[in-house]
């Protein structure tokens, strides 16, 4: 038997975990049980951080972790997946291809940067939705001093004021010092369409956040679009038009490509919708999770969130549940009723709320320490020791927030 799980996101790698967790409990071996885990590299992308400066240090090894707990690694892309005969085409590094089957399948492959067709975005937005996309940013950031300092040298314009924007605008104030030195004259600026800033945090957090841009010097243009950009700036909706020599794209993001390959419904996000196991309805011996999932949280109507608070968990769930039906043991329903948020607000410090209505908990310097022990402690893959990684992917203990604060 094999499970397959695409992805080494937050979610393919506690799949993994989990489903060989259960194999373990169960006393089956893998060789009765194959688990594999398709990804192009053995590496988890710590994705929340990439708005921070040194991209190329946030990734972690996942191969030894992997090899501790018998999971096989299988290094290429998945291109095509066909839920009839149950395979998966997988695009090798060198470019061949290889089909694998599966008995069943874990979709963990994330999720894109929405990008629209404004004109100039493809040609000079910049992001921080991937490594490749981090290490281009920096790159480019690292090069305006030896550029002439007039115009847009030392302004950056982040194009969404959803939690992405935020944080890499907060963090930039301070990047852009680093970089241009004493000379330079920083500028940042949010653009949101929304006529306020965070639109989806409440009520309750807007104040620490605009308190915070406030002190940061990070100025908004609320209610308003990029409407195009070009190499010297951008031109707003509203017809303004800001000199910036970078921009940085943060408005939205969309399931990854693949989960179109599925034969199932699907939300506006491009998110399979699942049943409370994590299974495709219509799609027999498919499991899909966090950010490729639709998922309910609870009873109240809460779904869980593309984020990797919702996608460790989810990952912990769908591998246990695809493990357990090949096993002949009962399944687990997803559930996640703790839930926090911690918005990293650069120099200001931090915001740390709880619940669904985002009650505001922390602020600033206390916050800011509990931002970085998610960052660099919690949301990193357990150490490559076979009983203490799989005792970390209990499904009903990961990322469990409930009591914590």
């Amino acid at each position: 038997m094999r499970l397959l799980i695409i992805g080494a996101g937050f979610a393919g790698m506690y799949a993994a975990l989990s489903a060989a967790r259960l194999r373990d409990i169960q006393g089956v071996s893998p060789e009765k049980l194959e688990i594999a885990l398709v990804a192009p590299e053995p590496t988890l992308v710590v994705r929340p951080r990439l708005y921070e400066p040194k991209p190329e240090t946030l990734t972690a090894p996942l191969l030894d972790v992997l090899k501790a707990i018998d999971v096989v690694y299988v290094q290429g892309s998945a291109e095509t997946v066909d839920t009839k005969s149950r395979t998966v085409q997988i695009a090798t590094a060198d470019g061949s291809r290889k089909t694998l089957t599966y008995d069943r399948l874990v979709v963990a492959t994330g999720s894109r940067l929405f990008r629209p067709s404004i004109p100039g975005l493809a040609e000079h937005g910049f992001s921080v939705d991937s490594l490749d996309d981090a290490l281009a940013l920096d790159k480019h950031l690292q090069s305006l001093p030896g550029r002439p300092a007039v115009n847009g040298r030392d302004t950056v314009v982040v194009a969404g004021g959803g939690f992405t924007g935020i944080e890499a605008a907060t963090e930039m104030t301070a990047r852009l010092r680093d970089i241009l030195g004493k000379n330079g004259m920083p500028r940042v600026i949010i653009v949101e369409r929304s006529p306020a800033i965070a639109p989806d945090m409440g009520e309750g957090p807007r104040p620490v956040i605009e308190d915070a841009l406030r002190k940061l010097g990070v100025e908004t243009r609320l209610g308003d679009c990029v409407a195009s950009l070009d190499k010297a700036g951008v031109t707003l909706t509203s017809s303004e038009r800001i000199e910036a020599e970078t921009v940085v794209w943060a408005a939205g993001i969309r399931a990854a490509p693949l989960t179109q390959q599925i034969p199932a419904e699907r939300d506006n996000f491009g998110r399979l919708l699942v049943d409370r196991d994590l299974r495709v309805p219509g799609a027999p011996g498919v499991f899909a999770t966090g950010d490729a999932a639709r998922a309910a949280c609870d009873d109240d109507g809460n779904y869980a969130l593309m984020s990797c608070q919702h996608a460790t968990r989810m990952g912990a769930f769908a591998g246990n549940n695809a493990a357990a039906e090949l096993l002949g043991v009962p399944t687990k329903h997803y559930h996640q009723t703790g839930y926090v948020t911690c918005l990293d607000l650069g120099g200001a410090g931090a915001l740390f709320t709880t619940g669904w209505e985002r009650k505001v908990k922390m602020v600033g310097d206390v916050a800011k320490k509990t931002k970085q022990e998610i960052n660099t402690v919690w949301i990193y893959p357990p150490r490559a020791e076979r009983a203490a990684a799989l005792a970390s992917a209990d499904p009903e203990r990961v990322t469990d927030v409930t009591g914590f604060f």
